[in-house]
Parts: structure tokens; C-alpha cells; sequence
């Protein structure tokens, strides 16, 4: 990483005020908020509790720029961004949206995160579809797996962009090679790579893309995006409605409208009024996202985790549970050893957080670590080894 790149992630790290108390390597599970959000918030907080003036229009305004803001990060244009409360949001909006019949097969991995199984479950029970689950070697997705499992019924594709325990991160571009060459629907669970990896929609030709932003994109917890490409939008069937789907041009004195047509965008699908703070949060993350770029982004937590990576070879004692190659690696980096849960919780009482998932140790590196994070995790990770030989 140049000079400029790094001090501009120095500069980056004085916003999360945890960096000072505990080393945080848990942002697979929740992203700790930063400075930026904090005065967001409760700034708007204190304008409702002065409640001297009407604020829902600046939330119209904001929630405007927001969809504009993810659009720029994901290579995509902002009549295909929508705003939603989660990750699930997008994958209900996919399950009861799609134009299916009964009968129709949807594809998941047996290693699949609940989100994605309980919501397609439902449609399928509802709509009378056909779950398939298919293996996947090593913890790990197979195409070759994936393509003989494909047969005149498989209608979707239901994958994880980055799996949550071990960080195996999907070739999209080949995936969605498969799916449009075979008339597949390819739905993404994105949460563990948006904010962490780069993405371009346009390149890739993802149907349905979702995502909450309370993990890598460090906002707080209820919010989210999720993408419906130009070609899928026109053919959802949509399961849920809203009066906020139409175009009222603010006019909220004159609502006695019943006719208006409903936007000619993934707006169409949000669902009423929204959670303003969530909105005011995701705005003020998505500046740090936009100004250090996602490659560098990427680039800065690939080069701690190599850090990390370069101590677990060296180390017998322990070994590697993620694929590092370098299409499939991502920033979750997992390891273990013969005490998993001991060791987990020798680490958490260091004040460094991060998770036992699967029976491995998951760290996941982001952009406010640094080279003295690692190292004090190596210290503690030679500690215990020499401890439990």
C-alpha cells in the first residue's frame, strides 16, 4: 500500500473510538459504528426532540442520495438500487417475486446461511416449489456440483457471495455465465463481501443482489440495499406493496390519489416509510467506502490477513480452514485447533473480538485494523500454543 493510501487508513481508524479499548475482528457478525454515524444519529435525535420544524422531507432527500451512494459502489444504476431493512428483505423479495410455477427447482448449498433456507422454504411450501440442496467438498462451492445438478426444472440459484464461516467467496462471473446460458435465476446474499470486496453488477449480470449494511458497511443494525437488474425488474411479481411505491412529488397535502403509477424502479418495492436513523447511518458509512475504494479496501485487509496467515503455517499447532486462493479468498480468514472453544475464549478475554464458527476461529480483517491488531493476535495465538502443546 502507497503513503497516501495508508495514512488515509490511519485517518480512517481515528473514527471508530473501540480501536483505543479492545481489537475488533468480528465484523462477519456486526460492524462496530463510527464517529460519522454517531453524530448522524444523534443529530436527527435532537431535532425531533426540539420538534420545532418538519424533518420528512430532508429523509426523502437522504434516501435519494443513499440509493444514488450504493449504486456508484456496486456498479449499477440507481433505478436499479432499492432500500430495504436487511438481507432478507431482498431474498423475500426474490422467493415470492420471481415468476416460478409449482414445480420449479431452486438450487441452495447444504452450507447455506439460514437466511437464505427459512425465507426459500416458505416460498417453497407457498408456492409449491422444489428445494434442492446440493453438497459442497471441503465446506466449499463446486460448480461441477452445481451444473449436474441442473435439470429442466431448475429455475434459481440461491448463493451466498461469501460464505459467513470460513470466507469462501463464489466466482460470480462464472456462475453467471451458467445461470443466464441455462435460464436460471441467480439470487445473491451479498452481506459478507459488501464493503469488503469490489463489485460490478454491470459485468456480472447478477439478477437479484441483497444485502443489510450492519456488518462490513459498519451501519447500524435494520438497514440495507438490494439491487433487481433492468432485465429481472420488469418480471417480478410483486408479493408486498406500499403507498410510498408511487411518486406523491411530496405533495402531502393533496393525498386523495388512488390512480398514480408505481415507479419504473427497484423503489417500486420498498416498503413504506423507513427507518431514518438507519438511512442517516448507511450515508454517513458509505462516504468511508466511496472515498478509500473497495479495491483498497480489499487490498488493505488481504494484506493483514497474509500477516496473520504467514504465523498459522509456521505454527503446527494450528492450521488454515479458508481457501486463500485468490478468486475464492475474501477478508474472513479462519483457522483452528484441537481446543477451539477454549481457545476462542482465551482470546476474547485478551479483548480481541472475534468468533468460533464451524469449529474454526473466524477473524475478519476490515478496514480499521492494522498491523499492531495482527501482531497482538499472533502474541496471543504463540501464548496459548505454547500453554496447550
Amino acid at each position: 500500500m502507497n503513503n497516501d493510501n495508508a495514512a488515509r487508513f490511519r485517518a480512517v481508524r481515528k473514527l471508530f473510538p473501540h480501536t483505543k479499548n479492545i481489537i475488533f475482528f468480528n465484523s462477519a457478525s456486526y460492524g462496530p459504528c463510527c464517529t460519522p454515524v454517531q453524530k448522524a444519529v444523534e443529530g436527527n435525535i435532537a431535532l425531533r426532540l426540539a420538534s420545532e420544524i418538519d424533518d420528512s422531507h430532508n429523509a426523502f432527500a437522504d434516501r435519494t442520495v443513499l440509493r444514488s451512494e450504493f449504486a456508484k459502489l456496486i456498479g449499477a444504476a440507481k433505478r436499479e438500487v432499492g432500500l430495504g431493512m436487511n438481507t432478507s428483505f431482498g431474498l423475500n423479495l426474490a422467493a415470492f417475486g420471481l415468476p416460478l410455477k409449482s414445480g420449479d427447482e431452486v438450487i441452495l448449498t447444504k452450507i447455506e446461511f439460514p437466511a437464505a433456507v427459512y425465507t426459500w422454504r416458505a416460498a417453497a411450501e407457498t408456492r409449491k416449489l422444489k428445494l434442492k440442496f446440493i453438497d459442497a467438498p471441503n465446506n466449499q462451492f463446486c460448480i461441477d456440483t452445481f451444473e449436474k445438478a441442473i435439470t429442466r426444472r431448475t429455475k434459481v440459484l440461491v448463493i451466498s457471495w461469501v460464505q459467513f464461516f470460513n470466507g469462501y467467496k463464489v466466482d460470480l462471473a462464472e456462475l453467471s455465465e451458467i445461470c443466464k446460458k441455462r435460464n436460471i435465476f441467480l439470487v445473491v446474499d451479498g452481506i459478507q463481501g459488501m464493503g469488503a470486496e469490489p463489485i460490478n453488477m454491470r459485468k456480472l449480470g447478477i439478477d437479484i443482489f441483497t444485502s443489510g449494511c450492519h456488518k462490513w458497511m459498519l451501519a447500524p443494525q435494520g438497514g440495507g440495499f438490494f439491487y433487481l437488474s433492468d432485465e429481472i425488474r420488469g418480471r417480478i411479481e410483486a408479493p408486498f406493496m406500499s403507498w410510498l411505491g408511487v411518486d406523491w412529488n411530496m405533495q402531502f397535502s393533496d393525498l386523495f390519489h388512488y390512480e398514480k403509477p408505481y415507479f419504473d424502479s427497484a423503489e417500486k418495492y420498498e416498503l413504506g416509510y423507513f427507518g431514518v436513523l438507519n438511512i442517516l447511518g448507511m450515508n454517513a458509512t458509505v462516504k468511508l467506502f466511496r472515498d478509500l475504494g473497495l479495491r483498497n479496501i480489499q487490498r488493505h485487509n488481504y494484506e493483514l490477513i497474509d500477516r496473520l496467515a504467514d504465523y498459522i503455517r509456521s505454527e503446527p499447532f494450528y492450521s488454515i480452514t479458508s481457501n486463500l486462493e485468490p478468486k475464492h479468498r475474501s477478508s474472513i480468514f479462519t483457522f483452528r485447533c484441537k481446543k477451539v472453544p477454549a481457545l476462542h475464549e482465551y482470546i476474547v478475554n485478551k479483548k480481541i473480538m472475534l468468533a468460533n464458527r464451524e469449529d474454526s476461529i473466524r477473524v475478519s480483517v476490515h478496514l480499521f485494523n492494522n498491523k499492531a491488531d495482527i501482531d497482538r493476535l499472533i502474541y496471543v495465538l504463540k501464548t496459548f500454543a505454547k500453554k496447550n502443546r
